[in-house]
C-alpha cells in the first residue's frame, strides 16, 4: 500500500451504527456489608469529664446574686463527683446575717474533718451584717471565729447596725435617723481573735449607728489592708486619744459618708499611702469640698490611676483633678461636669464616664476620642431624656471610627456597676 492510500485509510470515516443508551440514576443499596449507623452520640459511661464540667462551673458564677447560689446549690446535687467541687465554689462568698446562719455555716467548714477544711479554706470573700434589731442576731464572737475558720478570706464585708428602743424600730426610716442608734464598740477579745484569723486585703465598713470609733478599731488589726470602703457614719479619732498614723499603705479608698471626714482623719488614714505613694484608686460617692479634693490630689495626685467622683463643675476642681497626670479611669455620673476636664485628659486616659442631658456639649468629648490613642471605653449616662442630644450621633461615628467601646444607659444604677465592673478588670 502507497503512502498515499494508507493516509485515505486513516481518514476515511468509520461507519457508525447507531446504539439505544439508558441511564439508571437511582441510588444503589449498599450491601449489608457495609451498614450505615444513624445513632445519636452516645454520653461515656463516666459521664462529662469533670475537669470540663468545673469550667462551665466557674464560667457560669460571675456575679452575687442569689440564682448564683441556687445554681451551685443545684449543680451539687448532680453526682457525687460533682457535689465537693460546687460546693466549693459556693463557699467562696458567704453570707452571715442571723446567729442560726453561723451555726450552719460553723458546721459545715469545721476543721476537724477533712471535708470542712476543703470548705472553709474555700471561702475568699464574706459579707456580715450585725443587726441587734433583728430577731437572732449575729453575735460579735461569733463573727469573729466565723472569721478565724476561713483561713484564705481576703474580702469583708461588713455593716453595722446600732440599736433601736423597743418599740420604736420603724421599719424604712431616714438614714439619719437610724444612725443615731447606739452600737456597742467590739470587745477586746472579738479584736484578740480577729487577729489571730486571716490577712483580710479589702474591707467594706458600713456603719449605720452612732459609733464612729468602730472603723479605727478594725483598722488597728489588719495591717494587710490594700482595699477600704467606709459607709454610713462619718469616723472620727477620739479626742482623748493618741493615734499612732495608720501606716498600711492603701492601694483603693472609696467614701460615701454623711458628713465629708475631716482632713484630720485622712491625714491619719492615708499616712502609710501618702510614704508609699501607693494609693492608685479614690472612689468618692458624695460631693467633696474643694479642700478636701485639693488634699486627696495634691498629696496623692501623682500616683493616682482612678478616680471617680459625682461630678466636676468649678474651675477649681477641674484644677484639681488636672494634678493626676496619670490617670487611666475618670468617671463622674451627672450633668455638671465641665466640659473644660475633657479637653485637658491625660495622654494615657483608658476609660471615661459622665452623664450628659440636653444641653451638655460633646464636642471635647468627641475631640477626645479622636486624640487620645490608649482610650478604650466611654460610658454615657442618659439622664432627662438626652438620647436625642444633637451631637450624640457624632460621638457615636467617632467610637466606631476609633475602635472606642461606646456605652450608653438611662439608669444611673446600671452606669455604676458597667464602670465599676470595666475598672476593676
Amino acid at each position: 500500500m502507497g503512502l498515499f492510500n494508507f493516509l485515505r485509510f486513516l481518514t476515511a470515516s468509520p461507519k457508525v451504527e447507531p446504539q439505544d443508551v439508558s441511564f439508571d440514576l437511582a441510588i444503589a443499596s449498599l450491601s449489608p456489608k457495609f451498614p450505615v449507623s444513624f445513632q445519636e452520640p452516645r454520653v461515656p459511661t463516666l459521664g462529662i469529664p469533670l475537669e470540663i464540667a468545673l469550667y462551665i462551673l466557674e464560667t457560669a458564677c460571675f456575679d452575687d446574686s442569689a440564682s448564683e447560689a441556687a445554681f451551685l446549690t443545684a449543680c451539687s446535687l448532680v453526682s457525687k463527683s460533682w457535689s465537693l467541687p460546687s460546693q466549693k465554689l459556693l463557699f467562696r462568698k458567704v453570707q452571715l446575717c442571723s446567729q442560726a446562719a453561723y451555726n450552719s455555716f460553723a458546721s459545715a467548714v469545721d476543721r476537724s474533718t477533712p471535708r470542712g477544711r476543703v470548705l472553709g479554706d474555700s471561702v475568699v470573700h464574706m459579707r456580715v451584717v450585725l443587726d441587734n434589731n433583728q430577731p437572732g442576731p449575729l453575735e460579735q464572737a461569733c463573727f469573729a471565729r466565723a472569721v478565724t475558720l476561713c483561713p484564705n478570706l481576703r474580702e469583708l464585708n461588713l455593716a453595722l447596725y446600732g440599736c433601736g428602743e423597743p418599740g420604736k424600730d420603724i421599719v424604712g426610716s431616714p438614714a439619719l435617723e437610724r444612725m443615731r442608734r447606739p452600737a456597742p464598740s467590739f470587745e477586746r477579745r472579738t479584736l484578740e481573735l480577729l487577729s489571730t484569723g486571716p490577712s483580710i486585703s479589702s474591707l467594706r465598713f458600713s456603719n449605720w449607728s452612732d459609733n464612729d470609733q468602730s472603723i479605727v478599731q478594725l483598722l488597728d488589726i489588719w495591717p494587710s489592708l490594700t482595699s477600704l470602703s467606709i459607709t454610713g457614719k462619718t469616723p472620727h479619732l477620739s479626742p482623748g486619744l493618741t493615734h499612732a498614723p495608720y501606716a498600711c499603705p492603701l492601694t483603693r479608698l472609696s467614701m460615701n459618708c454623711q458628713r465629708e471626714p475631716s482632713l484630720e482623719f485622712l491625714e491619719w488614714l492615708l499616712h502609710g499611702s501618702s510614704q508609699a505613694k501607693s494609693l492608685h484608686a479614690i472612689e468618692l460617692e458624695r460631693e467633696p469640698s474643694l479642700d478636701m479634693l485639693d488634699y486627696l490630689t495634691r498629696n496623692h495626685g501623682e500616683s493616682l490611676h482612678e478616680l471617680a467622683l459625682p461630678s466636676c463643675a468649678t474651675p477649681e476642681h477641674v484644677n484639681a483633678v488636672m494634678r493626676c497626670r496619670s490617670l487611666c479611669d475618670l468617671r463622674t455620673e451627672r450633668t455638671s461636669t465641665s466640659s473644660a476636664i475633657f479637653r485637658s485628659l491625660p495622654e494615657g486616659i483608658r476609660r471615661i464616664a459622665f452623664g450628659i442631658d440636653q444641653d451638655t456639649p460633646l464636642q471635647h468629648v468627641v475631640e477626645a476620642v479622636k486624640t487620645r490613642d490608649e482610650l478604650e471605653s466611654v460610658t454615657v449616662n442618659i439622664w432627662d431624656k438626652a438620647s436625642n442630644h444633637r451631637q450624640l450621633s457624632a460621638l457615636k461615628m467617632a467610637c466606631a471610627f476609633r475602635g472606642v467601646d461606646l456605652r450608653l444607659t438611662s439608669d444611673v444604677r446600671v452606669h455604676r456597676a458597667m464602670v465599676r465592673g470595666t475598672a476593676n478588670h
